[in-house]
């Protein structure tokens, strides 16, 4: 058996074979997509409105739509809520059986919003349209006959559905009798793909609009689909919906993750749409939108003057095509609006596909980038507040052998003083990839392990996938197969292969399987656990090595009947949340969980992190690793990182080195590479390069405070600590399309160096002449509203500090953030050209909920008129032992003569050192409390 395990992870799965594209299916290959996509709207429209359907309630405005070719009546259901937020919800209205919906408050926090629903007020009514109102807000809605449904800030259009007539909402209808589609030819062995029957000639649909009878219209892969050696069976025949989404004013749409692409959506009019279909794709390819771990259906549109989003609850398989009035125009075009001066409106028009479901869109009105992200938080939740040690360094490796390699891992970074927090045991670890066990002569004593670790405050994690051994002796399968908690196919146990052979896979979308799950994480069920050992979910898309497209099949079952292709994308958000509640429960509910997934969906942020998945050791993959965290941080998913070096690949030590160096200033920060690659621990690389990943390390845990505080705020506020320029610079142009500087929070400002060799990187210095940035280096004042060419050496990690912002740090350096926590805080006052700053720090026990009871401090500084003042934000009893260590006040314009600190009634003059060539002030040893209100004042004469 291990054998002929062996021999199919090497055909199937061996990365020395790189991404096989043809594994993957385009939109011509998809059945669904390739219809919905030659759909091309009809000179008579198919969907008007009812006349006379309108009514409105206390929590909604409920109407009908009728598609007159097949005579189906369709319900649409407008909820308003107060917070900016409409929702459209569109269904059959006597479908022949049900159609899927996400269960309220798995996703969708639907008892968190019903405090906010507003009662819409009807502005103008007729029996071809209707206006409605959101009262407190500028927000307005129009629905008109053909179906059109247009939202309105104050008397401007920013979104419509269904402008273009693209809306193709498959009805279910009974399979005919006397017809069935033609088998398509079989595979050929080269791979190519199959081809089922044609969409239906042009006289379906001609150009005048003329349509046949709808009983004679049969089109391409409805009630069976083939894909090289996989059957379809398509039971319930064509579900599929399609809509077309406007964004009106707008140039730049962004989101829809995971792609390996620009941050800004690319036009898809010359290539296939951006696809949203969890698959295992290990070394996937860039610059295209082939679908890759995770999908979050959330797309944000963003201009000078808004942003405005949109989120599709749907999670089965979706395809987006995206295209821009002007960028899309013909070079003819172009240049006669130059010479016209044509100032038409721009516009990006989407077009969304998805498998099945129902239309269940979100439009959240902004119009801040700040405002739209607490409008999507209210509506999937947000990254719970993550214990500090998970916002430390990762080291991982595909595997670490045994105790004694763990062993010497943890050494090496206790000799050459690099901080560590969390050393990872890949699949190798388990007895024959049997998830929840040890390998019994590699792991003898897994107790005595993590105690070695954490005698140096550093943890560990273990890889609990959720593919099951098919083995009667394995305890874990034997409990799931005797309770009857696998999916079904064909009435059996769906049987796959992945990584221990032949497998079953747990039904997650059950909640008493999700229950059964969280409790195997007890320490007495899991065995060699303990509190500081943690999880990571791997290929949870679900990853069937020997399925469609290397996942399950669309038409496995699940509990209440419900198809695969229903539910796909939601499989590894609940295998996530399973285990994150599974994390909670083994400590009683009193320490926060950390756990690491692969695939994610909407709202997946609640349950932990996620990571980019299988990358490469190559240039563009470190480059790419932005942009797709961005998008990832837009959309809700804010603790994100990529694997620093690549997973796949032998990189240079020069990539390795800025891989480190790029990666400090993202949410996650893990290295992890491939069992084939050699080993490229930090220690292991030259001298020089050595000495500077551990400066890069060493950065990134003095920053610890100011991520801790961002990533507090970002519970409370959804606001991402990783976000693109234009969310603190919304009206700068330059920032739009930036792939290659981010800000970390409001105040650092963050220019990736990611091409070989590079000696300089140009940086766009946001803002206007009032704005000023501080290299972090030496503190040079550079204004802003300012581009520069800077040059770089290999040591350089071109970050800036903000004026009018004050960052907490911790300089001293320790093993881990567990020796941190009672450690001195150093302040850097960056004054803003008005000699103002301020800044929050948030600071509690960083491991357990008492957070949520009080147990915290939130403090403000506020710097003005040359005083420094420290008071709480929120009124709290905990207090830290930490003291203020040193205050550095950037851009300080004068040489004192003497600072002051007064705290508890209590005056006391303090040392300092001004530097006039930079306007360095450095306070030295405040030693104030940090949980106590002070005041540092500044004399100049």
């Amino acid at each position: 058996m291990k054998v002929c395990t062996a021999l199919f992870v090497l055909l199937f799965v061996n990365p020395a074979l790189a991404v096989d594209r043809n594994n993957f299916k385009t939109c011509d290959e998809s059945g669904f997509c390739k219809r919905q996509r030659a759909y091309t709207a009809p000179a008579t429209p198919h969907y008007h409105l009812v006349a006379d359907s309108l009514v409105v309630s206390s929590d909604s405005a409920q109407f009908d739509v009728q598609n007159t070719k097949y005579d189906i009546l369709f319900v649409v259901k407008l909820t308003g809520y107060s917070n900016g937020i409409v929702r459209v919800h569109m269904n059959e209205k006597s479908p022949i059986k049900p159609r899927y919906e996400v269960p309220p408050g798995d996703v969708v926090l639907e008892h968190q919003l019903q405090s906010k629903i507003s009662k819409f007020s009807i502005v103008s009514q007729s029996s071809e349209a209707f206006t409605l109102s959101l009262p407190n807000t500028e927000t307005t809605v129009k629905v008109t006959s053909p179906f059109l449904v247009e939202v309105l800030s104050g008397d401007t259009t920013v979104l419509q559905l269904n402008s273009r007539g693209l809306m193709k909402f498959e009805h279910l209808r009974l399979k005919p009798e006397s017809k069935s589609e033609p088998e398509p030819p079989a595979d050929g062995e080269d791979g190519e793909k199959p081809d089922g029957e044609e969409p239906a000639p042009a006289d379906a649909e001609s150009e005048q609009g003329e349509e046949t009878k709808p009983e004679e219209e049969e089109e391409h892969a409805m009630w069976e689909e083939k894909y090289k050696s996989h059957n379809d069976a398509k039971p319930n025949g064509p579900t599929s919906i399609g809509v077309d989404i406007t964004f009106t004013g707008f140039e730049h749409v962004y989101g829809i993750p995971e792609h390996g692409d620009s941050f800004a959506l690319r036009s898809t009019v010359d290539r296939d749409p951006y696809r949203l279909y969890n698959l295992d794709v290990f070394e996937y390819e860039l610059d295209n939108g082939m679908a890759l771990y995770g999908s979050v259906p959330v797309m944000l549109a963003h201009n000078a003057a808004r942003t405005i989003g949109v989120f599709w609850n749907n999670p089965s398989e979706m395809w987006v095509d995206v295209r821009s009035s002007k960028a899309d125009r013909s070079t003819l075009g172009k240049l006669v609006d130059f010479v016209t001066q044509d100032n038409t409106v721009p516009q990006m028009d989407t077009r969304w596909v998805a498998e099945s479901g129902v239309i269940d869109l979100y439009v959240m009105m902004g119009p801040s980038p700040i405002d739209l992200f607490k409008q999507y938080s209210s509506l999937t939740g947000t990254t719970n507040l993550p214990p500090i040690f998970s916002l430390g360094y990762h080291q991982s490796r595909w595997n670490y052998n045994d105790e004694a390699d763990v062993k010497q891992i943890h050494d090496n970074y206790e000799l050459h003083d690099i901080p560590l927090d969390v050393v990872w045991l890949d699949i190798e670890h388990t007895d024959g990839k049997r998830y929840f066990t040890w390998d019994g002569g590699k792991f003898p004593t897994p107790h005595d392990m993590v105690a070695k670790l954490k005698s140096t405050g550093r943890k560990l994690v273990t890889i609990v996938d959720p593919h099951i051994k098919r083995d009667d002796n394995y305890h874990i399968y034997k409990e799931l197969k005797d309770k009857d908690l696998f999916v079904k196919r064909d009435g059996k146990e769906f049987d796959g292969w992945c990584w221990p052979g032949s497998s079953s896979y747990p039904d997650f979308t059950r909640a008493d399987m999700r229950s059964w799950w969280a409790s195997k994480f007890n320490y007495g069920d899991y065995k060699g656990t303990s509190e500081d050992v943690y999880t990571w979910n791997d290929m949870n898309e679900p990853s069937v090595f020997n399925g469609p497209e290397i996942t399950m099949h669309k038409d496995a079952v699940h509990a209440d009947g419900w198809e695969h292709r229903d539910v796909h994308n939601l499989y590894g958000f609940y295998v996530h949340q399973a285990t994150s509640e599974g994390l909670v429960q083994r400590s009683g509910g009193s320490l926060r969980p950390f756990v690491l997934s692969r695939a994610f969906y909407a709202g997946s942020q609640r349950h932990g992190a996620v990571w980019t998945g299988d990358n490469m050791g190559e240039w563009s993959h470190l480059k790419i690793s932005i942009p797709m965290i961005l998008s990832q941080s837009v959309t809700g998913i804010t603790f994100t990182g990529a694997d620093v070096g690549g997973f796949f690949r032998n990189p240079s030590a020069e990539l390795v080195t800025r891989w480190y160096q790029t990666a400090a200033f993202t949410p996650f920060y893990r290295a992890h590479s491939h069992l084939d690659t050699r080993r490229r621990e930090p220690w292991l690389l030259p001298e020089e390069n050595r000495n500077i990943i551990r400066d890069a390390i060493i950065t990134r845990y003095q920053l610890l405070p100011y991520w801790y505080t961002l990533f507090y705020v970002n519970e409370k506020e959804g606001i991402p600590p990783a976000r693109p320029m234009w969310v603190e610079f919304p009206k700068d142009p330059n920032g739009f399309a930036e792939d290659e500087q981010f800000m970390l929070g409001p105040a650092i400002l963050v220019r990736t160096v990611t091409e070989e060799g590079a000696t300089g990187v140009n940086v766009n210095f946001a803002g206007d002449g009032y704005d000023v940035w501080y290299s972090a280096d030496d503190f040079r004042r550079i204004p802003g509203g300012s581009k520069a060419y800077l040059p770089v050496t290999l040591a350089s990690v071109p970050h800036f500090y903000r004026g009018g912002y004050i960052v907490p740090r911790k300089d001293r350096v320790r093993r881990s953030t567990t020796q941190m926590t009672d450690d001195p805080y150093t302040l850097i006052v960056a004054l803003d050209s008005k000699g103002a700053a301020e800044g929050q720090l948030y600071i509690d026990d960083y491991k357990s909920f008492q957070y949520r009871q009080g147990h915290y401090l939130y403090r403000k500084f506020s710097f003005t008129n040359s005083v420094l003042t420290s008071s709480a934000i929120d009124s709290t009893t905990f207090r830290t032992k930490s003291i203020l260590e040193s205050v550095k006040i950037v851009g300080y314009s004068s040489k004192p003569t003497k600072v002051t600190l007064s705290s508890n009634g209590v005056n006391k003059e303090l040392s300092f050192r001004y530097e006039e060539g930079t306007q360095l002030l450095t306070v030295r040893k405040p030693a104030v409390n940090m949980s106590d209100d002070w005041t540092m004042t500044i004399s100049t004469q």
